[in-house]
């Protein structure tokens, strides 16, 4: 039997994941309810599809949390200038970014602010649109 045949499947079940793991911005954060967090770095994850960031802080009102933080792709933060040690566990930081639509404790960043006051850029949210 024809390899390619039996390869099908798998390729089309391969494609499909694809699809439905990747997401857009606009079907998970509303850019119009836009969030600001200062805290402490728990967790840096510097993976694709997304790098993640987990801090233990406040939102503009205020409100304590426990936060996760969507990054752009590893490639993406790398040309923006981060590195793998760029947030360690207990690095105090701003994050300014769009709300997760879901009302969790999640945003997409659209930029880290760091103690020495370098900021660093995350690509992820639509470009061209300030955090408000």
């Amino acid at each position: 039997m024809n390899r390619s045949i039996l390869l099908l499947p798998s390729l089309t079940a391969a494609l499909a994941f694809q699809v439905y793991a990747h997401h857009s911005f606009d079907a998970e954060f509303d850019r119009n309810k836009p969030a600001t967090l200062r805290g402490s770095v728990t967790k840096f994850d510097l993976i694709n599809p997304h790098g993640w960031i987990y801090l233990d802080g406040t939102d503009e009102t205020g409100k304590p949390g426990k936060w996760s933080a969507e990054t752009g792709n590893v490639s993406s933060l790398l040309r923006r200038g981060w590195k793998k040690d760029s947030l360690k566990p207990g690095t105090e930081v701003i994050i300014e970014g769009s709300r997760a639509k879901d009302g969790s404790n999640t945003i997409n960043v659209r930029s880290v602010k760091l103690p020495d006051g370098r900021t660093l850029f995350s690509g992820t949210a639509p470009e061209g649109e300030p955090a408000k």
